[in-house]
């Protein structure tokens, strides 16, 4: 797994053999079962999550309902809004998946950081590209009907479709269940006659 890591940091910073060799040396790659909650609500955010393999949720309750917030899979980060900040978390986080992953720490990064200084470059440019993604996915989900937003996940991002149960993709699209039944009926009723 420290060989897919390298692998996917060299596509933003050089690599030196140091940094290299102390990364395969480490030991914060973990291995989380499906259904493991990795943060709840009201727990202090004390880590932050690099996935190899697997899909994490996001998600809170409002009114006794899951709300979805976010679906993390391969390549992508999970840092928790309160991560380091010492204060409660709002949300918990989930493993759909079995799944394989780093694990950060506040205390661990500021010692690679200073040992060294590629990965705060990597992480400012990772932490940047991230920001303008969820920019990007906020505006176009305030700015679509839920038969759009359904469409666009279809395109963006179809492999969720056969990993996550249709109820959270409804609400990770902010709709019931019943809603993405009728548009995923409609939608297959168009192509039907064409």
């Amino acid at each position: 797994m420290q060989n897919e890591l390298i692998k996917f940091m060299s596509k933003y910073v050089d690599i030196t053999k140091e940094l290299e060799v102390a990364l395969i040396e480490s030991s914060f790659i973990k291995q989380f079962l499906k259904g493991t909650i990795l943060l709840k609500e009201g727990q202090i955010s004390n880590e932050c999550f690099f996935i190899f393999n697997g899909c994490i949720r996001s998600f809170y309750f409002e009114d006794g309902e899951e709300i979805t917030t976010a679906l993390y899979t391969e390549e992508q980060t999970v840092t928790p809004p309160t991560y380091g900040k010492n204060v409660p978390s709002k949300l918990y986080y989930e493993c759909l998946e079995d799944i394989i992953v780093t694990v950060g720490t506040p205390d661990l990064e500021n010692e690679m950081y200073a040992k060294h200084p590629q990965l705060e470059t990597l992480s400012r440019i990772v932490g940047n590209r991230i920001i303008a993604n969820y920019q990007e996915e906020l505006f176009d989900f305030k700015h679509s009907t839920n038969e759009q937003r359904y469409l666009r996940l279809q395109e963006t991002r179809p492999d969720l479709f056969q990993r996550v149960p249709l109820n959270i993709i409804a609400s990770y699209l902010g709709m019931k269940p019943e809603s993405l039944s009728r548009i995923r009926k409609r939608l297959h009723l168009k192509t039907k006659k064409i």
